[in-house]
């Protein structure tokens, strides 16, 4: 039985631990070659090592799979583009690219320094931009051969992205940027036969552990609503050749759930035929008010 990505040759930033670690070895069981990539730091981004992608590639060999690690550090330029190079000189190919590596420093922003801003916009925002990057100058080159890829990119934004955090203004922002770009890369890379979406995941992980703990209870039912694993399949097909309609758009899912995101779209509207003055607005911005939905709050508020 033809498994859903046989063939395929997949790589995965952050892959060591967490939802990247099984992303890794969900592609793996159907039947992708992966590349694990993953720095190997701490949690606030400190520290390096090869050993925890190391150890995924040994379990997916272990089962019967193909993979080969990664070290490099995807928000480097030239990082980013020797993870590109590991895939093609591993495996001949490149076809899907799932982003997904990042690390957390929450302050409040009265405290936050400025260290703390660009690191995590360094590694989430441009360790998105610049693996995509590369791999879309590979696709594209293909594509000028006369060979039209079939090929995936999935980036990972997140519910701080699309709602706020409170105490993570720099991933919050991060990753509104990383859904924004997902639909400008969708926008300018269908041209050369790849899709790009995003995911805002909800899973236990090292980074969410404080802020999932009050629903880290025992499963219900034998099912942990809050297990990584439960992420991977929605990115696994994605990243298969059954997604090919499917481009520009932003999944939320955990647990059991998935709901498809539908961003900002035009709301209650008011119109004259001149410039508004300051003075007029108030009743208008009032009725505008008064006719839209509530905004969700903002995590944490």
């Amino acid at each position: 039985m033809s498994k859903l990505c046989s063939g395929r040759v997949v790589i995965v930033t952050g892959a060591a631990r967490g939802i990247g670690r099984a992303h890794a070895l969900a592609f793996a069981a159907e039947g992708a070659s992966v590349v694990v990539n993953d720095y190997g730091v701490g949690l606030d981004g400190s520290g390096a090592s090869a050993g925890p992608a190391a150890e995924v590639v040994e379990e997916i060999k272990a089962a019967g799979g193909s993979a080969v690690a990664n070290f490099d550090d995807v928000a480097s330029w030239d990082g980013a583009a020797a993870l590109v190079e590991t895939a093609l000189q591993a495996f001949g190919r490149l076809d899907v690219l799932v982003n997904n590596a990042g690390f957390l420093r929450d302050r409040m922003l009265v405290n936050m320094a400025e260290e703390e801003w660009d690191a995590v916009v360094r590694v989430h925002l441009k360790g998105h931009f610049a693996p995509l990057r590369h791999a879309a100058a590979h696709w594209r080159s293909v594509a000028k051969s006369g060979t039209v890829p079939d090929a995936r990119v999935i980036n990972t934004s997140s519910g701080a992205g699309l709602l706020g955090s409170v105490g993570q203004g720099n991933y919050s922002a991060a990753k509104a940027g990383i859904a924004s770009l997902t639909l400008v890369a969708a926008a300018e890379l269908a041209r050369y036969g790849v899709t790009v979406n995003a995911i805002a995941p909800a899973a236990r992980t090292r980074m969410t552990e404080q802020t999932f703990a009050s629903t880290m209870a025992a499963p219900d039912a034998g099912f942990d609503a809050m297990a990584p694993e439960n992420i991977s399949p929605l990115v696994v097909w994605l990243g298969s050749t059954e997604s090919r309609e499917v481009t520009g758009r932003v999944f939320e899912v955990d647990g059991g759930r998935i709901c498809l995101n539908t961003g900002w779209t035009p709301g209650p509207t008011a119109t004259k035929p001149a410039r508004w003055s300051p003075g007029e607005l108030t009743p208008v911005v009032k009725d505008l008010l008064a006719q839209a939905p509530a905004p969700l709050p903002v995590y944490g508020s």
